[in-house]
């Protein structure tokens, strides 16, 4: 059994005597214990044993040949273009510290490495060489293999190298995540003889991988935005057909109107076609070649069509036949409940219920959607803005135009202007070759919806304010405007009366795009919607997981509607789909309801005792932003209000530690947190 601590996390350079006692134990053969040996080290020497790594090992293996390491390279070649700003640095900055900075492939073959020259032959002794393999399986423990298997930062010092040859180093690693699905794709690791032992490299490597990580979703985010560019004009033409994009990595990231229901006809007509779950998309194929090889058993081959620019493979789009009409029941016309409702509403048929307030807010947004004029709505998170949004835009003169969306809270200061924007090549360090169209031109024609516009920086609304006067949009780096005309749509839960008195949002921006605005009601003023709600839910996402609707009991009706559903729609959906993929039962009774929907709304979040009382929490934050802010206040209790120590903690900037405290209405307590604890 593995007698390391569990709880200590870092190399502890004066137990090194203690750990090579340990290390001569385990290889006799004899159990062993030692306070001095941590728990990872512990597990990763049994792991050496049983794959029978050589402990006397000198050396890594020698490095691959060259012309393999280049192939290798050019498979790694968004990884290096992400790490050579920082791998850069790395000469300056450890030039004169005895270390080097090692970047990895996700097996554990260096990459590169940049740093102090002196180091360079006890490097080459050991093969700390640009084409080895670093993995534990070939150099048994060391931060960079270790790292691959635990998937987390990690520090080795001397004697807990698994192997003899390697014990005079000590090394700090962190592995580098994709950004889409969070897969290794490799390791930044600092490395040096013993004496240049540091704790601060482990941290060096931890912001190090986050660099490297947010330059990597940067890369994405500007190959997708391309992407749907060079593919705009497929998806906001007015053909009957559906139309989806696929990203490079064969990911189904876009989808025009009527791709919905090409698959919902698809399916109809074999049970192996994915119905209306665009998320269960996914074609696989070599990155050499132009279309997969193989293609799900409904796709065809002649519905592709690779997406090519400047002979670069953006990725592929899927065009689906025109959905066939649903024969009428009867002679007539189709009078089923659905139908109706959608010939009564046209464009606002997506939106369910029937409660006196929210048919004057679609009302009201009826009439809005034949004029022009910038909307602005209101309401609290989840009520549903993005769906108004998109029926103001489809019942609009600007319908056959593009909708183009973005969430204002969702990007730094930085990035939210070059995502409104755009910019020319050249316009910045990392801005891309051939510029990027931003959100303000890619919505010409169109509609442009803003959510969470009271979330933008107070320096950037008055250049937005600018091209709703002027109509004109200049990217960045660019000195002549581009003629723009679009409507817009912009959403906001916060009150931006009370944002304009206390100097967060510009007054003249504010009459600029709340020319009219419409109020969504929140669900538990309109609980009589809740089960027709949930009902249109069940079958929407009963069809799209391939899935039996169920009937609600009368009881759980009744539990639905006493609830005060913070989260509002879009929490009572996600309830629904938990139950529907739970439930056993034929009918989905109050049991099958999850406990914390049938807690007293308004059950006040406990801390520990003495702990300053909060304030009360907010209305309209979802089940995940509550425990969001319950982790924000006990990290506040726990650190004293010292913020940097609660973004350490919380592994967040401390910028974004104080946006959330604003989010939730925490400003005070920092200070009485640490009244309290002085």
């Amino acid at each position: 059994m593995p007698f390391g601590r569990p709880g200590q996390k870092f190399s502890v350079p004066e137990n090194d005597e203690k750990v090579m006692a340990s290390w001569e134990k385990f290889l006799g053969g004899s159990e062993f214990g030692s306070d001095a040996l941590r728990r990872l080290v512990d597990d990763s020497w049994r792991r050496c044993l049983s794959n029978s790594v050589d402990p006397q090992r000198a050396q890594a293996p020698p490095p691959m040949r060259d012309d393999s390491l280049h192939s290798l390279r050019d498979g790694c070649s968004e990884l290096l273009e992400a790490s050579q700003p920082v791998m850069a640095s790395a000469r300056e900055l450890l030039a004169e510290t005895g270390t080097v900075m090692v970047l990895t492939d996700g097996a554990g073959v260096i990459l590169n490495l940049e740093g102090d020259p002196r180091l360079r032959d006890a490097a080459a002794d050991i093969h700390l060489l640009s084409g080895a393999s670093w993995s534990e399986l070939a150099c048994g423990t060391n931060a960079i293999g270790t790292a691959i298997e635990v998937g987390q930062p990690i520090q080795i010092h001397s004697a807990e190298h698994y192997c003899s040859g390697i014990k005079l180093w000590s090394c700090s690693a962190n592995v580098i995540r994709d950004p889409c699905d969070g897969t290794i794709l490799g390791v930044i690791d600092v490395s040096g003889l013993s004496d240049t032992f540091n704790r601060h490299s482990l941290a060096l490597v931890v912001a190090t991988a986050g660099r490297i990580e947010n330059r990597l979703a940067q890369q994405e985010m500007d190959f997708r935005l391309r992407l749907l560019d060079h593919c705009m004009d497929r998806l906001a033409g007015s053909s009957s057909e559906g139309v989806i994009v696929f990203d490079r990595r064969g990911r189904a990231v876009k989808a025009n109107g009527a791709a919905t229901d090409a698959l919902i006809d698809l399916r109809r007509q074999r049970d192996d076609a994915p119905g209306s779950e665009l998320s269960r998309l996914r074609l696989n194929w070599r990155k050499e070649a132009e279309l997969p090889d193989e293609l799900p058993s409904w796709m065809r081959r002649e519905w592709l069509e690779p997406m090519v620019k400047d002979g670069e493979r953006l990725g592929i789009l899927l065009r689906l036949p025109a959905r066939r009409a649903t024969p009428s029941r009867t002679a007539g016309r189709d009078t089923s409940p659905a139908v109706e409702r959608e010939a009564g509403q046209g464009a606002f048929a997506r939106i369910v219920g029937d409660a006196p307030s929210l048919r004057q807010a679609v009302g009201r947004a009826r009439q809005l959607a034949k004029s022009r004029a910038p909307v602005l709505l209101l309401g609290e998170t989840g009520v549903g803005k993005d769906v108004f949004a998109q029926c103001l835009h489809a019942a609009g003169a600007g319908k056959d135009g593009a909708f183009v969306a973005l969430n204002c809270g969702g990007f730094s200061r930085e990035l939210l202007t070059s995502e409104l924007f755009g910019y020319v090549e050249g316009a910045f360090t990392g801005a891309r070759r051939g510029g990027m169209v931003g959100k303000i031109e890619a919505a010409d024609g169109g509609t442009l919806f803003l959510d969470e516009i009271g979330e933008m920086p107070k320096d950037l609304q008055p250049h937005f304010l600018r091209v709703l006067e002027s109509g004109e949009v200049y990217r960045i780096g660019e000195t002549r405007p581009r003629k723009v005309n679009f409507r817009l749509v912009a959403a906001t839960n916060r009150d931006l009366r009370s944002e304009v008195e206390a100097g967060r949002f510009r007054m003249d921006l504010f009459y600029r795009v709340a020319v009219t605005s419409i109020a969504i009601p929140a669900l538990r003023e309109r609980a009589s919607d809740v089960s027709l709600l949930a009902a249109h839910l069940m079958g929407e996402l009963a069809e799209r997981g391939g899935l039996t609707p169920r009937a609600l009991s009368p009881r759980a009706i009744e539990a639905l509607q006493a609830y005060a559903w913070p989260g509002n729609v879009r929490e009572l959906r996600n309830v629904i789909e938990g139950m529907l993929l739970t439930a056993e039962g034929e009918e989905l009774t109050e049991a099958d309801i999850p406990d914390e929907i049938r807690t007293p709304a308004g059950a006040a979040i406990v801390l520990p005792a003495g702990t300053p009382a909060p304030p009360e929490p907010q209305l309209g934050l979802t089940g995940m932003e509550n425990a969001e802010r319950l982790a924000l206040l006990q990290a506040m209790q726990a650190h004293k209000g010292n913020l940097t120590a609660v973004a350490r903690d919380l592994g967040i900037a401390k910028s974004t530690v104080y946006a959330k405290l604003r989010r939730f209405g925490l400003e005070g307590i920092i200070g009485e947190t640490r009244r309290f604890q002085i």
